[in-house]
C-alpha cells in the first residue's frame, strides 16, 4: 500500500534493492484512529473472529536498544504457542551472512507504508507455552525466550547490552484478524493496537513475493480506496508507538 509517488528517483533505486534481494515484501496502512471503526464496516470485518494476543517488548529505559536498529519482542497468543524475535533494521540484505539467510527461522521482509519503507531482518523463535507469563510475572529470565543463535544474533548487534538487563515494556493487548475479502483476491491482515492509556492504532497489512510488490501495492490501494477508506493520513508504527508510551510512563 505504498505510495511510489512520494520517493524520489534514488528512494526508488534503493526500494527496488532492497525488494530484489528480500524473502518477502509487506505491505502496511496504518488508519487514523477517528477513522478505525468506519473502517472496519467499510471492509465487514468481525472482532469475533479476531486472534487474542499480548505483545511484550524489551529494551532499557532510553531505548538503547532501539537506537542500535534491534527489536527485542515476544508474544502471547490465544490458541498457539508463544514465539519471540530478535529484528534488525535497517539491514542491506546482500551485506548479511549467507548461513543466517539459508536458516527458515531467519528472514528478510521490506516494510512499506505511504511515504516510508524499511527493510529488516527478523530471527525467530518458538517458546514453550506460558513462559512469556512467566517472565511478565518477574518468574523467569528474560534471556530463557530467546534460542542460543537468536541470542548469538543479539550479541552481535547489540554492543554489549544483555537481555536480562533490559526492562519490560508491556505488555499490549492486540487483536489480529485474517480476512479474505470477496471483492479481493489478496489475504489481508487487519491488526488492532490496544495501548494502556486508551489509545488505539488500526493497521491493514497484506503480504506478497519480491516479484509482486509493485503490482499488489497499486491493487491494494485501489481496493481499498474503492471502500472508502483514507490512504493519506499519517502513518504510525506500532512498536515505536509502543516503546515511547512504556518509556515515558517509566
Amino acid at each position: 500500500m505504498t505510495d511510489t509517488k512520494r520517493f524520489n528517483d534514488e528512494q526508488l533505486m534503493e526500494l527496488l534493492s532492497l525488494i530484489g534481494d528480500a524473502d518477502s515484501v509487506e505491505l502496511k496502512l496504518t488508519i487514523p484512529e477517528a477513522d478505525s471503526r468506519a473502517t472496519v464496516v467499510a471492509l465487514d470485518l468481525d472482532p469475533i473472529d479476531a486472534q487474542i494476543r499480548q505483545v511484550v517488548f524489551f529494551d532499557t529505559p532510553d531505548l538503547a536498544l532501539n537506537q542500535r536498529g534491534l527489536v527485542a519482542r515476544a508474544r502471547r497468543s490465544q490458541g498457539s504457542t508463544d514465539d519471540s524475535v530478535i529484528k534488525l533494521r535497517p539491514v542491506v540484505p546482500s551485506e548479511l551472512p549467507e548461513e543466517l539467510r539459508r536458516l527458515n527461522d531467519f528472514v528478510v521482509e521490506v516494510d512499506a507504508m505511504p511515504g516510508g519503507y524499511v527493510c529488516s531482518a527478523s530471527f525467530k523463535g518458538k517458546v514453550p507455552l506460558g513462559e512469556v507469563k512467566q517472565v511478565l510475572l518477574g518468574q523467569q529470565a528474560i534471556r530463557k525466550l530467546f534460542s542460543k543463535p537468536q541470542r548469538a544474533f543479539f550479541k552481535e548487534h547489540a554492543d554489549g547490552l544483555e537481555l536480562d538487563e533490559l526492562s519490560v515494556l508491556g505488555p499490549i493487548t492486540v487483536l489480529k484478524l485474517k480476512f479474505d475479502p470477496s471483492d479481493f483476491h489478496r489475504r489481508m491482515v487487519a491488526e488492532l493496537w490496544f495501548y494502556p492509556d486508551g489509545s488505539r492504532i488500526l493497521e491493514l497489512s497484506t503480504k506478497c513475493l519480491p516479484a509482486e510488490a509493485f503490482q499488489t501495492g497499486v491493487e491494494s490501494r485501489v481496493y481499498l480506496a474503492s471502500k472508502g477508506i483514507d490512504l493519506s493520513g499519517e502513518q504510525q508504527t506500532k512498536t515505536k508507538t509502543a516503546l515511547e508510551f512504556f518509556v515515558k510512563r517509566a
